[in-house]
């Protein structure tokens, strides 16, 4: 039995060598080369060209064209900045109108907010609140005259001159970039399309104003494009029957006509903005926006007359907060 199994061994050895000695070949031989990826560097430069890609095992593509280069990107134009001049005065509704009208200003791009207080020196209220208002600004005051501040007369006059002088200043020994100004009470409603409307102000451009005037809104009334008339409730005869938040003025034109102020003597109620605009403009030059004024973007809205009639009637509070 013995012999047996020894003769088949001997007989199945030379058969199992064979297969480890295949094996062990077979697990030396090298592996098959990987086919080659694109390979991208940023420090490849063609001759007289800018970077290029590049790939492995080939050649760069282009790079041998030394008069051939990518197109450039063409520098985008700068936005114009627009310049919001604001007279403002000390009441019990102040800072919740200046932070009404922060809250708009802050979603506009290329914003410079010209804040004017009628007053002998900054309040600290306004300085505190233009701090952490998060803006570009510029803080002014100056008071009005105590003969000017009777019933039925002109009002802001002083801070929006103010507003404009400082403008001038600012660029008078340096190219004025692009911009416009707009007269912004700070008791008015904005949208923000009105911004993106009279960015592109070339002179003197005009839209509708809601809530003014004893009407739903007044609106200069246009026909092919062109001013013609106005849609107003008090004094349609007026050269420019409309309101201070109706209208933009480009910064050129305002440094082109430096001696353009908002005048005191001779000027009436409500024909202030037609006393201005006349020393810069005519009707036939107006630009109409807002869909030929059409749409209302601006609205007169005025905070309601606040009621403090109990303030009087009972002890103050030992701590002092800033309303």
């Amino acid at each position: 039995m013995k012999s047996v199994l020894f003769s088949r061994f001997f007989i199945l050895l030379p058969w199992i060598l064979i297969v480890i000695i295949m094996l062990d070949v077979d697990t030396r031989r090298p592996a098959p080369p990987l086919t080659p990826r694109p390979y991208f560097s940023p420090y490849a430069v063609g001759r007289g060209g800018p970077r290029l890609p590049l790939r492995r095992g080939g050649p760069v593509r282009g790079a041998e064209k030394g008069n051939e280069s990518r197109p450039q990107p063409q520098p985008q134009p700068q936005l114009p900045t627009i310049y919001a001049i604001t007279p403002t005065y000390s009441r019990p509704v102040q800072k919740a109108e200046l932070t009404r009208l922060a809250n708009t200003f802050r979603q506009v791009a290329q914003l410079h907010w010209i804040l004017v207080e009628d007053a002998a020196a900054r309040s600290e209220l306004v300085s505190r609140f233009l701090a952490r208002a998060g803006l570009p600004s510029t803080h002014l005051h100056v008071p009005t005259p105590r003969r000017y501040k009777r019933p039925g007369l002109p009002r802001a006059t002083e801070q929006r001159n103010a507003g404009l002088a400082w403008l001038r200043q600012r660029h008078q020994h340096q190219r004025a970039q692009p911009g416009v100004l707009f007269f912004a009470d700070d008791d008015n409603t904005y949208s923000l399309e009105l911004f993106q409307e009279m960015r592109t102000t070339r002179k003197v451009s005009v839209w509708p104003v809601g809530l003014v005037g004893g009407r739903r809104y007044e609106r200069p009334l246009v026909e092919n494009g062109k001013v013609v008339g106005w849609y107003t409730g008090w004094r349609a005869d007026r050269p420019f029957a409309i309101d201070m938040a109706g209208f933009a003025v480009s910064l050129q034109v305002i440094l082109s006509n430096p001696k353009a102020v908002f005048k005191r003597r001779g000027s009436q109620p409500g024909m202030q903005e037609s006393d201005f605009l006349k020393q810069i403009t005519t009707v036939e030059e107006l630009e109409p926006k807002a869909n030929n004024c059409t749409k209302v973007l601006v609205w007169h809205t005025r905070t309601e007359k606040v009621n403090l009639a109990n303030e009087p009637k009972y002890h103050l509070d030992t701590v002092k907060i800033e309303v």
